[in-house]
This record gives structure tokens, sequence and C-alpha cells, in this order.
């Protein structure tokens, strides 16, 4: 087509051909018949066009169907491929795609519908683009892998730490089991060594020989002390610790343990002393006595002989303050945490007494338990003082509670009482019988129901009291109570006398309006249990 045949208003003028040529996209416009009127530099080189393709007045069609023939308008027959590239620009208004020239370079092609039928095709090269898009895409990618793969490995640590946390609460579970069967079978022998002693104090009362079992009595009561300690840690460990509150005489309760220590401190050359006013506090007595306890074994153990060591107490404010002071080896500032650390002890201490370790490790766990601060103050080579901090309830005139050794055989409500003992150790059932003989009591043991049945024990024979050992060989002693009830008929009064201390097993007796003692029976406790129960037959 000449250019005379190009109509009028698509006409360029030479200086405005020129001028498309320096712009950066490229362009082509076809006239109303689709036949190219002009188009620069950057479209024919876009394209990939020969010189012959862009000169004015070549047909769409030809260009379409060279592009179809080289492969750029995708698979298929060329004629059909450009004839459906043509409908396409020539049907919308306006058409975008996106299409990669013969120089790999990436092209984002626009075509518009002229006014008067004719064609604008432009494109623009969009390769930098896409390719910050397609590395955009890939660090997107990259990162949506790596969240997935930390994803993962999170998940994989969460189930491994809470692998280890059902581990460790099962081996809590099972220390804690294990130490109170344990405990349990250590309980029974000393048990029974508690009872004999007893009753061989009450026989040869005022004898030398009487000295020797009350030494005895006294050895026996550290190893249930020691017991007791190992049974505590597995309950403060297990959460199952559990602290009532009494109102306390504290200086009641700093004589007895004043009398506890004398003879240790006397074998020493330690002068032990108890000062202080008489005050009403209040908090849990057994382990206020345990934290006291082991604050003066240590102040005792500790000082040289020929040294001192001062308890006692002291208002401050609303709150009473209790003072183990000694004049020992003392302890550096920088090692006071230190001494509260399981199984770890001072050099120094090490060399001056024998021992594990673990009594104020038991202090602080106790104290937390009972919110009671406590606070240290020590110089090297001159002593300690451990002050603990106890609510005040009043000022109270010191009542002493009655001693806990046990009273003479006269003048006693226990003469003639029938009682049934029940426990499936033979050793225990022989000293609790010497121990009740010894009260006036007439005793009957078994080792079982099954035993009481054979026996015929039952007949012409009824228990006025019945003290039932929880650990039977076939049965609870919980049960077995029941199965008397139903054999003795009516009320029948009873004791369950066990060395499980777990709140489950008191509770479950309570709830059968059963009393507890716990083992190593207290002959002392057991005689005023009984003495109680009695009034009530």
């Amino acid at each position: 087509m000449s250019d005379s045949a190009v109509p009028e208003q698509l006409a360029f003028e030479p200086g405005l051909t020129g001028a498309i040529d320096h712009l950066p996209y490229g362009l082509a416009v076809f006239d109303s018949e689709l036949r190219l009127a002009t188009a620069n530099t950057q479209y024919r080189v876009g394209m990939g066009l020969p010189q012959l393709l862009v000169l004015s007045g070549t047909p769409l069609d030809d260009i379409l169907l060279f592009m179809a023939r080289r492969g750029d308008l995708g698979p298929g027959t060329p004629q059909v491929v450009a004839d459906q590239r043509r409908r396409l620009i020539t049907a919308e208004p306006t058409t975008l795609t996106q299409r990669t020239n013969i120089s790999g370079h990436q092209l984002e092609i626009h075509t518009a519908r002229l006014p008067d039928g004719g064609l604008l095709i432009s494109f623009s090269d969009v390769t930098d683009r896409a390719r910050a898009e397609t590395a955009l895409e890939q660090v997107n990618h990259t990162l949506e892998e790596r969240v997935n793969d930390r994803t993962r490995a999170l998940t994989l640590l969460n189930a491994e730490l809470e692998k280890a946390r059902a581990k460790a609460d099962a081996a809590n579970h099972e220390k804690t089991r294990f130490l109170a069967a344990a405990s349990h079978d250590l309980l029974q022998p000393l048990n029974a060594a508690r009872l004999y002693t007893s009753t061989l104090f009450e026989r040869t009362r005022g004898t030398p020989t009487a000295e020797l079992a009350s030494s005895i009595d006294a050895s026996l009561n550290a190893v249930e002390d020691i017991m007791s300690t190992l049974l505590d840690i597995s309950r403060m460990d297990s959460g199952a610790l559990k602290v009532t509150r009494t109102n306390i005489d504290i200086l009641d309760l700093l004589k007895k343990i004043e009398i506890e220590f004398q003879p240790l401190a006397s074998e020493k050359n330690i002068d032990l002393r108890v000062v202080g006013a008489s005050f009403t506090v209040r908090s849990d007595r057994m382990l206020l006595a345990r934290v006291i306890q082991n604050l003066v074994s240590n102040a005792v153990k500790y000082t040289r002989p020929g040294g001192s060591v001062l308890v006692g107490c002291r208002r401050r404010g609303d709150s009473v303050r209790l003072d183990v002071i000694d004049t020992g080896i003392g302890i550096d500032r920088h090692q006071h945490q230190m001494i509260f650390t399981e199984f770890s002890r001072l050099e120094q201490g090490a060399r001056i007494a024998p021992g594990l370790g673990l009594g104020l490790s038991i202090v602080q766990r106790i104290l937390a338990a009972l919110d009671h601060p406590m606070e240290i103050d020590s110089t090297v080579g001159r002593g300690s003082r451990f002050s603990i901090t106890v609510p005040l309830i009043a000022m109270a005139p010191r009542v002493p509670e009655p001693a806990d050794a046990t009273p003479a055989r006269e003048s006693t409500q226990l003469e003639g009482l029938h009682i049934l003992c029940v426990d499936n150790e033979r050793s225990i059932l022989d000293a609790m019988s010497g121990l009740l003989e010894n009260w006036g009591c007439e005793v009957r043991t078994a080792t079982s129901l099954k035993e009481i049945a054979q026996l015929g024990m039952l007949e012409g024979w009824v228990p006025d009291l019945v003290l039932m050992d929880y650990h039977l060989d076939q049965t609870s002693g919980l049960d077995a109570i029941e199965w008397l009830k139903q054999i003795v008929g009516g009320h029948l009064p009873t004791v369950l006398v066990t060395a499980d201390q777990t709140p489950a097993v008191r509770q479950l007796a309570e709830t059968r309006g059963t009393p507890v003692l716990n083992k190593p029976v207290k002959p002392a406790a057991l005689r005023a249990l009984l003495s109680q129960m009695s009034k009530q037959l």
C-alpha cells in the first residue's frame, strides 16, 4: 500500500515517525482494514520481524502468520493459530498478554481498538520485572519452606518435650511410690522395736536396764526422723505435703526441743539454753518443730566442745522471731545459698560431723510451704544465727503439755479392756500385745481374718476395741474392719494403724469414721487414744 492509501488520520509526518522511534516501548498502528500504518524500530526488533513486514500497508494477517509459523503464538497449525490470535485482538476493545520473544525477553503486549476501527499494538519489555517477581516468588517459596521446616521442628521439639515431661512425671510418681513402699517395709520392724523398748522401759523402770531401753528408744527416734525426712521430701516434691495450721505455744515447743537435744549437747560439753516468753503463734506444729529440730541439730553438730547454743523467741510487731544462735564454725556469706542444696556440704562442716546434707534443704522447703521467712547472719569462726518469723496470735501463759513418757500402770482406764490386734507382722503383734497387757488390757492377736475365723477367736469373746493394720496380705484393713463389724454386730470401735501416711488413706479412713494412728506407733499417743475411746464405751 502506498502512502496515499493510508487514511488521512493515520498518516504520520516524518518528524513524528522519527520521534516514536525514541519511545522506550514498541508501537504499531493499523488502519481500519488492519494494515500497518506505522511502527517504530522497537516494535520490529521486539517482535523479531523482518524489514519487509514493517513496511506501511503490510496486512496484520501476514505478520501474525509469520509469527505463528515461528511458534511465537503457541502450538498448532500456523494458519489456525494466527486466525485465533486475530479474532482475539479484534473482538475485544483491549487485550493484555505476556509472551517471551525470540531473544528470550519477556514482553507485555497491549492491544486497543481505535474509534475508526483501526488497531493500536504496543508492548514493553518487562524482563527485569518478571525476573524480580520470579526471584520474589522463589524467596517467598523458600521462606514458606523455612517456616514450614521450623514449624515441623518446633512441633517435633514440643512433642519430645511433652514426652520428657511425661517421663519425668512418671519417674517422680514412681519415686514417690517407691519411697512410700520402702518406708512401709522399714517402718514395720521399727514400729515393733519401739513397742518392745517401751514395754521393756515400763517393766524395768528405775533400773539400769530402763536407762538402756530409753537410749535404744532415742536411737529409734533418730531412725524414725530420717525416714520421716525421706517421706517429707517425697511428699514435698510431689505436692502432697499438706499444711495444717493451729495455735501453738512456741515456748513450750522450744522447751521440748531443749529436752530432746540436751543429752547430745551435754555429751559434747555444749551449753544449750532456751530463753524467751510464752507466745501463741499460728503455724503447723509438726512442720515448725521439724524446722527447729534441724536448725538446733546443726547448731549442736557444728559447734565445738565448750561452745554454746541459744534457742529463743522474741516479739517483733505482730510476729515472733525464733532464733537459733551458736558459736560454731560459721558460714561464709558467699556460701549461704549452697547450704540449702541437697547433698551439698561445706568442706569444714564435713570434717567436723557426718551427714547427708539434707537438713537445711528440708528446712527451706518446709518454710516455703509455711510461708515463714528466714534470715541468716553468720561469721566464719564466730558462729551463726538462723531466724524464722512466725505470725503472732497472742501472749499466752505457758501451759506445759503432758510428758511423752508412758505413765505407770496404776490409775489407768485401760484395765480389763478387750483389744483385738490384727497385723500381718507377728513381731509387731507380739510387741503390741506385751505393751497393752502391761497396761492391763486383755489382748488377742491375729495376722489375718482367716486366722480369726480358723481359731474361733470371736466365739464367746467380743473385743471392746480393734487395732487394725492397713496393709494385710489378702485385703485392706478398712475392708477387714467392715467384715468384723458384720460378725460382731453393733458398734465396734476401731483404730487403723498404718505406715502409709498418704492423704488418700487418711481421707478414706475418715469417711468411714475410723481414726488413724501412724507407724511407728508412739506409746504415749496410743495410750491417749485408747483412753479417749474407752470413755465412749
